[in-house]
Formats: structure tokens, C-alpha cells, sequence
């Protein structure tokens, strides 16, 4: 994962008893990196010390790697990331055009080495493989809550697995400013609570995601979401000043930047400069998102600017104010990227256009001659399942009806994960394993779109990315261990823990005041956002219906379900972090009795009377409210198996 473009699997194995026997040609340091990442990484996978053997060992197989070109010092869009693989008796042929190439060969070659009779092996296989959109990101919001640099690299990594290339960081918004400013150390004095990237730091994730093949583009969101910089320096605020950071959603003063004041500018210049120095992709990101006119209508001086200078709304200033930034990226070497908020057709045709409205905008900036990425769809923050994210193209839609001279302003999509309810310790959670579903949409071909497969291939992927160190599972395994405490057997919270997953979209905002500063610590926050049990225990429940093998099973379940609630509800009642829990567990052990009620009747050819069936299904439908921020994901296993006829 993800699928190559091409792929011949042939009969046989190479067997890797002992450690390839190397020969490079060609690339850069970056080369030898990789390959030492890859033999580092198959020796954890594989238990078989093959690092100690390393360069190699004259016993084990032939692996050729060949490289055309050094590719560019400072990585671009445009570079050619594709590469060959050749895997038979003879041994292993990796070529590419450039380091990019072979760095995706690899992670290739690592994917395809399991065990099996013969030990560890590769299939003997050849594979042509080209991304199908240049642009493969995530966006890493790091404002809201701070995320140390170990967990950004860790995810690089997992970036690096499947094959993305963007790594894109909203380093400022309401909540802080987190990267050092030299120039400017208010910004980093007042308004980063001090939690903030170093210059060294960000210098040095640089070079670790160059490594692997990844650019990094900063954002710093203005004029907009900009309570970090007003709270350093106030003078530029719309209106009154913030009082201070933005804490939870009970802050509601936020006014966006002054756009009138010459000031603003000479603060964007002096800071954009500075930053623009640090980070040397060819893209720099100025947000434009979400600006709230009401404080430019509310403030008289403001007003009277845009009187005198005839223009006309609210949409007009900040296309004024996106101009004028333009200038100032422009002028220190840079691209303008923003969200598609800031799309206007007077912007310069070298600005980039992130969709995140909907696929709408971006087939209009393509249309209009922008370059282009979509992120709508691909909002992990949402907690859609990987199957939704999946059914999302970004030339699918609106985007299907344009030119081939406007498709190819399309560079390709960008994952977002808002951290709002994040922090470093559920983070990985909250992306892996769904992002591989996105990293495939985004460099397969347009006609891999098998559902099933990719849901068997995303289990592995899982298990891969433990090898790795992301910690999607380890941490969601320590999050309940706190939830369970010394007091309460484990095996008692995992079937309700299965069972459910968080509310989707922005619902968990109905019922829980965002606080950065509230402990994120109950079973909302632990479990993953797609339930892999559940949509077994529901495919399970759609098979029962006609197939009979099926029904052993899901009756097992159904009992738990039924049997664990009378043992586990003085468990939940003894802990402020369990007693949320009390009604989803109830609700479990009604779905359990009606799923068996339902399998007997199935299995007895019984039918059941219309006001027993409406009786039942009212109860199940019962049991899908929301409580704690969860819901049970296994109620449609309940549903099909009550709605069923028997004998049908």
C-alpha cells in the first residue's frame, strides 16, 4: 500500500537466509540513507540481524540498486518519483531516475517481504511504479495542541511508508505561534506559551524529511485565526485587542489583522522573511481561512479605509490584504499557497489553492488557471472511516468535466488532522492507519478502488507501521490501561471498547466545550476512529442472515455482549473516567439479547409478529444515541439480523 501502477507476480520466492550481497550506483547520500533505513527496518521486522551483516553478506542475494540522478538539492513538485523493481532467482534489480524513486522502491521491497514455509522471502515479482499525483500530503496542525517534534517525525516515517511527500505544519492560529522568531522574539516570548519549535529544531526535521523523501511546507495563518500575533502585538488587532491566547471555545473574541495599517505588512515582511529563510520549500502558506468581517464592519477606522479606498466589502479588503502578502512571499523567493478562501482571479497564476470547502473550489481554480489540492474529504479530524476518505478523487466530480490543460493544474490532495482533540498521545492514533487509504488514492491508478482489498491491505499496513514506531496502537493500549485502571480486569472494557467509536464530524463539539487545556484522557479519545472489529462484527451480521456459518460466531459475541454489563457496571461506577460509560454498556447488552432473540427466530424459521419486529428495531435504534462522545458502531449488525425475514 499503496498499489503500484504496475505489478507481475510470478511463480517463486527469494529467500533471504542471509543478507543481500549490495552494489550501488549513482544518487546521493540520501541512497545510502535509505538503504541503511531499509536493512535497520527489515532486521526489526524479520528478528534476523541483517544490520550486523550489512553492507552485505557474499551468501546472500544479489540486490542492485541503480540510480540515474542525484535529484534536486531542495526538493520540488515536479521531480520524477518513479522507480523499477525486479525481484527473481537472480536476485534484486532497483532502479530509478533519482534518489526519490529508489527511497519509494524500497519501502516497496520492505512491504513485500513476509514469512512462510521457506522463512523470510520477497515473491519473485516486477513492478513499474509511478505516482499518479504529484502532490501526496499531511497537514499537521501543531497551534492548537503543541506536538513535539518525536511525534513528527515518527509520522514522517509513517508519511515515508506509503509513499506521501508533503508535510505540512499550521505552525500559528488562535492558540499560539510555535516557531522561534529571532527578529521578532515577542512571538515566541508572549505568543507561543512556550511551547514552540526551535530554528534548530525545524532545521533539523528538515533535513530528516528530506531524507525521506518528504518536503515540509510552513503555514502561518493570516489574517485570520491570528490571536497568537495580536496578543504579541496588539496595535494590529481589528478592534479591540484579544485578552490573551485563545483557551476553549468560551474565547470569543478573535478579531482577524488589521489589513489597512502599513504596519501589519512591515510586521508580515520582517516575520515572513525570517521564516522564509528557515524553510526552503518553493511553497509558503499564509492560511486565509475563515476570516470573520464582522470585526472589520464593527471598526470605524477600518471602515472609513475602505470607503476612501472604494472598496467595496468584506471578500474585497481580503483580496486587498492576499495581494499585498503575495508581494511580500513573492519578494522573498517564495509561492503563495493558501485555502480557497483566498481565491480570486487577480491573484498571480503562480498561487496554490488548497481546497478544504469542497471539490467546487478546486475545479474553479483550476478552471481559473491556479495550480490546485484538494483536502476536503480528507479531513482525518472528522473520524470518517477509511472507506470514506478512499471514494474521495481528486478528479472525480466537478473536477471530471474539465480540460486535460485543467485537470493537470490539479497537483493532487492533502490529508489534514486538526488537533483540537489531539495531543501527542493519541495523535498517531487519530491518523494511521486511514491515512494509507488516502496515500493510495493519491499515487494508484484512478481504477484501484476495491474496498475490501484495501481494508485487508490496511491491516497489514497497521501491523507494519509498529515495526516503525508509530504508536497508533501502543498508545491507544496505554490510553485504556489508565481508563481501566489497577482495580478492573481488562478483558471486562475490551468488548464495549470494540464496540464503539467517536462521534463523527464536528458532534463532539455539541456536547464538550473544546478546552486546550482539558485533560484528554476518556475512552473517546482512546479508541481508534474507524472500529475494525466492528465492521467485522457487522459484515458478520450481514452473512448470518442466509449463511449459517456466520451465526456461530456472531452468537458468541451477542452473549458477551448480554453477559458483560451485570460485571462490569460496578467497574464503571467506581471512576469519574468509566462512569460516562454506563449507559453505552447497557445499550451493548440490549443489542446482545435482541441479536440473539433475532439469530434464534432465523435459525427456527419462526417469524416474528409486525409489532415485535417494530418493538425491537425502535430498541435498537435506541442504542445508537451518542454518550460520552461515542456511539455503538455495531448496531447494524443488530438491525439486518432483526429486519430479516425468516425463511427468506
Amino acid at each position: 500500500m499503496p498499489w503500484p501502477s504496475r505489478i507481475v507476480q510470478q511463480e517463486g520466492l527469494l529467500v533471504l537466509e542471509h543478507m543481500p550481497s549490495i552494489e550501488i550506483a549513482g544518487g546521493d547520500e540520501r541512497v545510502q540513507h535509505a538503504l541503511a533505513r531499509f536493512i535497520g527496518n527489515l532486521s526489526v521486522q524479520t528478528g534476523i540481524p541483517f544490520d550486523r551483516q550489512f553492507p552485505g553478506s557474499p551468501a546472500g542475494p544479489r540486490f542492485v540498486i541503480r540510480c540515474a540522478g542525484t535529484g534536486r538539492r531542495i526538493q520540488a513538485v515536479a521531480e520524477d518519483e518513479s522507480y523499477h523493481l525486479i525481484v527473481s532467482r537472480a536476485g534484486i534489480v532497483l532502479t530509478a531516475p533519482n534518489p526519490l524513486g529508489l527511497m519509494h522502491g524500497l519501502e516497496t521491497l520492505l512491504q513485500l517481504v513476509e514469512a512462510g514455509p521457506l522463512g523470510w522471502s520477497v515473491p519473485y515479482v516486477q513492478i513499474d511504479d509511478t505516482p499518479r499525483f504529484a502532490w501526496r500530503g499531511l497537514m499537521i496542525d501543531v497551534s492548537r495542541h503543541f506536538i513535539p517534534i518525536e511525534a513528527i517525525e515518527r509520522n514522517v516515517d509513517g508519511m515515508a511508508s506509503v509513499k506521501l511527500n508533503v508535510l505540512h505544519l499550521h505552525l500559528s492560529d488562535d492558540e499560539g505561534f510555535r516557531v522561534e522568531s529571532k527578529r521578532c522574539p515577542r512571538l515566541t516570548s508572549l505568543a507561543s506559551d512556550g511551547l514552540y519549535y526551535t530554528q534548530s529544531q525545524v532545521r533539523d526535521l528538515i533535513a530528516y524529511a528530506r531524507d525521506r523523501g518528504i518536503r515540509v511546507v510552513p503555514e502561518f495563518d493570516v489574517p485570520g485565526h491570528a490571536v497568537s500575533w495580536l496578543v504579541a502585538y496588539p496595535s494590529l488587532a481589528s478592534g479591540s485587542p484579544p485578552k490573551g491566547l485563545v483557551r476553549s471555545q468560551h474565547d470569543e473574541l478573535r478579531p482577524p489583522l488589521d489589513p489597512t495599517q502599513d504596519s501589519t505588512y512591515k510586521l508580515l515582511d520582517v516575520v515572513f522573511g525570517e521564516m522564509a529563510k528557515l524553510f526552503p520549500d518553493q511553497y509558503f502558506h499564509i492560511g486565509g481561512d475563515e476570516v470573520d468581517g464582522k470585526y472589520w464592519d464593527n471598526d470605524p477606522k477600518i471602515r472609513t479605509w475602505m470607503q476612501n479606498h472604494a472598496v467595496k466589502d468584506d471578500h474585497a479588503l481580503q483580496t486587498y490584504f492576499t495581494e499585498r502578502v503575495q508581494k511580500i512571499v513573492h519578494k522573498h523567493g517564495k509561492e503563495m499557497e493558501g485555502w480557497d478562501e483566498i481565491l480570486d482571479g487577480d491573484l498571480p497564476k503562480d498561487s496554490l489553492i488548497q481546497s478544504w470547502r469542497g471539490p467546487a473550489s478546486l475545479a474553479a481554480a483550476a478552471r481559473m488557471g491556479y495550480k490546485t489540492v484538494l483536502s476536503a474529504g480528507y479531513y482525518l479530524d472528522l473520524m470518517y472511516p477509511a472507506s470514506q476518505h478512499y471514494a474521495v478523487d481528486p478528479l472525480a466530480g466537478e473536477s471530471a468535466a474539465l480540460s486535460p490543460e485543467e485537470k493537470s493544474n490539479i497537483l493532487g490532495g492533502e490529508a489534514a488532522q486538526w488537533t483540537e482533540y489531539v495531543t501527542p498521545e493519541n495523535l498517531d492514533n487519530r491518523i494511521w492507519p486511514r491515512l494509507g487509504a488516502i496515500a493510495e488514492r493519491l499515487w494508484s491508478p484512478e481504477s484501484v478502488t476495491d474496498v475490501d482489498s484495501m481494508y485487508r491491505r490496511l491491516l497489514v499496513l497497521s501491523r507494519n507501521l509498529e515495526w516503525l514506531g508509530l504508536e497508533h496502537e501502543a498508545g491507544r493500549r496505554r490510553m485504556l490501561g489508565r481508563i481501566e485502571g489497577n482495580d478492573m480486569p481488562p478483558e471486562l472494557l475490551a468488548p464495549l471498547a470494540m464496540a464503539v467509536e467517536p462521534v463523527k464530524e464536528y458532534d463532539r463539539e455539541k456536547t464538550q466545550v473544546y478546552d486546550g487545556k482539558a485533560p484528554l484522557n476518556h475512552l473517546v479519545d482512546a479508541v481508534s476512529p474507524e472500529s475494525e472489529w466492528a465492521r467485522h462484527v457487522n459484515a458478520l451480521g450481514v452473512r448470518a442472515v442466509h449463511d449459517p456459518s456466520a451465526r456461530e460466531d456472531l452468537r458468541r459475541q451477542f452473549i458477551r455482549w448480554r453477559d458483560n454489563d451485570g460485571i462490569i457496571q460496578p467497574y464503571l461506577a467506581a471512576s469519574t473516567l468509566r462512569e460516562p460509560l454506563i449507559p453505552l454498556s447497557r445499550d451493548l447488552a440490549t443489542l446482545g439479547t435482541l441479536g440473539l432473540a433475532a439469530l434464534d427466530a432465523i435459525e427456527t424459521g419462526k417469524p416474528i409478529s409486525p409489532d415485535s419486529r417494530k418493538e425491537q428495531l425502535a430498541q435498537v435504534l435506541a442504542t445508537a444515541a451518542h454518550h460520552a462522545e461515542l456511539f455503538l458502531a455495531v448496531t447494524p449488525a443488530v438491525r439486518v439480523l432483526v429486519e430479516a425475514e425468516p425463511g427468506q
